[in-house]
């Protein structure tokens, strides 16, 4: 049983016209990822690849990208700083797959389950290796500083989501913790880098950061109510995954909250105990359902992208900021 969550979205949510607009730049992007992920030692390039090319949409360099050209950078500097944006996201995927023991990524065998655990996690280190040579090659020291900082935030918060793992007293507050590092610090870090080199104020540095926290943050929460109530072909993964390894997320905070001492005794006993069959997961859908946990997990979302969009105020209107708009619509109206 999987549920779609009903929610108001945009008609016509979509990232098609910052794709469009960030195009040239992005093709720019992909020949940098494809000619640095090359290597004498044949198994990088093979797993990395595997990930790189399995069809995402490339959402945090485009951010990068557009970021600069909303900023009025001028240089080349973002095109490195967007491929490493890239390659540190796909170095916590790859790592993330190893730690959550997945299956699945992208709808695609998961590179552990091909080339195994050890060689996924040294690749990603390889790529993290690549990603600060690029940013040591592009010559800010303050875009340097974003994304190290980020890449210490991200394992803080890989480690934040370990201590709360299967543990159902987890609380929003702390749960909104684990995502501001583990999702969204890279959002953000991705988005203040363009003012950065471009040398802008600090008021549009701060701004642009909190368009890439805040819209971070909304893209995780659709994704935990995705994980219960969405296609696994939409999602790339199977439906239930999150409830099959124990995950704590917004849904299952939210419903273990406003459940009875029985529906606590089976969130217990599914997530802490790890006692679960499919049967368990139509009636963790069914809880879910009965106390708005998917409702309002989308809800949350919209607030964190209306932030979002707020935080965009500063600039004047044009055709780019529109396309931010939209990026951040189309995050939300993927629950749809």
């Amino acid at each position: 049983m999987a549920v779609i969550v009903p929610f108001e979205s945009h008609p016509s949510a979509s990232v098609d016209r910052l794709v469009e607009l960030v195009a040239a730049d992005l093709d720019r992007v992909n020949t940098t990822i494809l000619s640095r992920t090359g290597s004498d030692v044949t198994m990088i390039p093979e797993v990395a690849n595997h990930l790189i090319s399995s069809g995402g949409k490339r959402l945090r360099p485009m951010l990068t990208l557009a970021m600069a050209d909303i900023t009025g950078y001028s240089g080349n500097g973002h095109i490195k700083l967007a491929a490493s944006v890239e390659f540190m996201h796909t170095a916590t995927l790859l790592h993330d797959d190893v730690v959550d023991e997945s299956e699945l990524r992208r709808g695609k065998a998961a590179a552990r389950m091909l080339w195994g655990n050890e060689a996924s996690v040294l690749v990603g280190d390889f790529l993290l290796g690549q990603a600060f040579k690029m940013m040591v090659e592009v010559g800010s020291l303050r875009a340097l500083e974003i994304l190290a900082g980020a890449a210490a935030v991200i394992a803080e918060g890989e480690v934040m989501q370990l201590a709360v793992a299967k543990n159902t007293a987890t609380t929003e507050d702390e749960y909104l913790s684990v995502i501001r590092a583990k999702t969204a610090e890279l959002f953000a870090a991705a988005c203040e880098v363009g003012p950065a080199i471009a040398q802008r104020p600090k008021d549009e540095q701060a701004a642009c950061r909190s368009f890439g926290m805040n819209l971070g943050i909304a893209f995780q929460l659709v994704d935990d109510a995705l994980d219960y109530g969405g296609k696994a072909a939409k999602l790339g993964k199977n439906v239930g995954d999150d409830f099959r390894e124990g995950k704590i997320t917004l849904p299952v905070v939210l419903s273990f909250r406003r459940g009875n001492d029985e529906e606590r005794a089976f969130w217990k006993r599914t997530l802490e105990d790890n006692e679960s069959s499919d049967a368990d997961l139509d009636h963790a859908i069914g809880l879910m359902t009965k106390h708005r946990a998917l409702e309002d997990t989308i809800k949350r979302a919209h607030h964190y992208g209306a932030m979002a969009k707020d935080a965009l105020a500063l600039f004047p209107a044009s055709e780019m900021k529109r396309a931010l708009e939209e990026a951040v619509e189309f995050c939300i109206a993927r629950a749809h």
